[in-house]
């Protein structure tokens, strides 16, 4: 609606959007660098409404796995909901065993589906499922003397050989590229271990699933909002990253904070997919809004003043927001998680939001997001059944 054609250089230039590869990643937070205002944290005055319980802020380092981080997150919250003592996961287990299904994915598509570090929510819940859980000190994926994720390279070469399977040299595959295709991702991440011991137990990742996070994977709906198709009926999320094909409930605009703010009140946290490359998203000062004004239209002061204290925003209708996401203006950046709601000073609702880029801006990790910035740029959300409101539950048979 008020975007620059190109949303960054570096993304138009590398062809993909925030969640698909590491470099993606690195150059969406090093354009978010200029997005900040001198006295934003002193204008500001954050009053907590709902703030529920949540783990310590963790960084994804150089890979795109906000993905696995943030519902990671969510699902140690919801281990806390549940009464029970919450356990860091491993994100990068989450991921390695989606990078895995994700190769199967390209090679039986002939190559024609999304690669790279990219992901969704429903990853991580359907990795759970299928493969289990493990605690993050078992296994941390620094394979090789990193202190932080850094895939780079692992990404290429991983590529590489999926594209040399895809061309079919022998003119019929083997079934050895599946473990070779493994044994690189492993020789970068480290082998998944089939046993390991936790507080003098011991456990296989199927039984650490079932017995210490304790999480039902069947319990999460995800959801978007898409008004050029049916209402309440599950439909194809129509992002890159969506590898795995999965259909999500299709609300209204507005049901998205209306199903936020039940579950909320309710206790339980919500994991949250959105844009986030945007002028009026701020990482350093911990504010995003959805300004009235378009960004080249603002003046000098109206822009080095954007995150200093609360400002008027644009109303958003269904129209304005799915314009911009069939215009590539709202695109599938990055992934977090909601864990509670805050009143500024004006008396206006945030949602605060926790980030996995590490402690470094002004609210050590988290953001304050106005409900407007929810309803324009989200492209998706997660919550468990018991957090959706009656109504919208009945509507979509759940």
């Amino acid at each position: 609606m008020y975007k620059l054609p190109i949303k960054s250089f570096f993304i138009a230039t590398t062809l993909v959007v925030g969640m698909h590869t590491m470099t993606a990643q690195d150059g969406l937070v090093n354009s978010l660098k200029v997005n900040v205002s001198e006295k934003s944290a002193e204008s500001f005055k954050f009053t907590d409404v709902i703030n529920l319980a949540n783990t310590s802020i963790k960084n994804q380092g150089s890979s795109g796995t906000c993905w696995s981080y943030s519902t990671n997150s969510f699902l140690e919250s919801e281990m806390i909901r549940m009464g029970k003592q919450p356990v860091e996961l491993s994100q990068v287990f989450s991921a390695r065993n989606a990078y895995v299904e994700k190769g199967k994915n390209y090679v039986r598509m002939h190559g024609a589906v999304t690669l790279g570090d990219g992901g969704e929510l429903h990853d991580v819940t359907n990795m759970y499922k299928k493969y289990g859980a493990v605690p993050q000190e078992v296994y941390t994926g620094l394979n090789y003397g990193t202190s932080k994720n850094k895939f780079a390279e692992m990404a290429a070469l991983t590529e590489a050989m999926l594209a040399a399977v895809v061309k079919n040299p022998n003119g019929e595959l083997t079934p050895n590229w599946e473990k070779a295709y493994a044994a690189v991702i492993d020789s970068y991440l480290g082998q998944v271990p089939e046993n390991f011991t936790y507080k003098g137990k011991s456990y296989t990742p199927q039984t650490f699933a079932k017995e210490v996070v304790g999480i039902n994977p069947d319990e999460y709906v995800e959801f978007a909002s898409y008004a050029n198709v049916p209402l309440y009926t599950k439909t194809m999320m129509m992002v890159p990253d969506n590898w795995s094909f999965d259909l999500v409930y299709n609300v209204k605009m507005n049901d998205m904070t209306a199903i936020i703010d039940n579950a909320l009140k309710n206790g339980y946290t919500v994991a949250w997919a959105s844009d986030v490359s945007e002028k009026s998203f701020s990482w350093k000062n911990g504010v995003a809004y959805v300004p009235t004004k378009k960004y080249d239209e603002m003046t000098a002061e109206e822009k080095e003043n954007m995150f200093n204290g609360p400002k008027q925003e644009l109303e958003i209708t269904e129209e304005i927001r799915q314009k911009a996401f069939d215009n590539y203006q709202t695109t599938d950046d990055h992934a977090m998680h909601i864990v509670g709601i805050a009143k500024d000073q004006m008396g206006k609702e945030y949602y605060i939001v926790k980030n996995s880029w590490g402690a470094t801006n002004d609210y050590k990790g988290y953001l304050y997001v106005t409900k407007n910035f929810v309803k324009y740029k989200t492209t998706s959300l997660m919550v468990n059944k018991g957090g959706v409101p009656s109504d919208i539950a009945k509507k979509i048979g759940a």
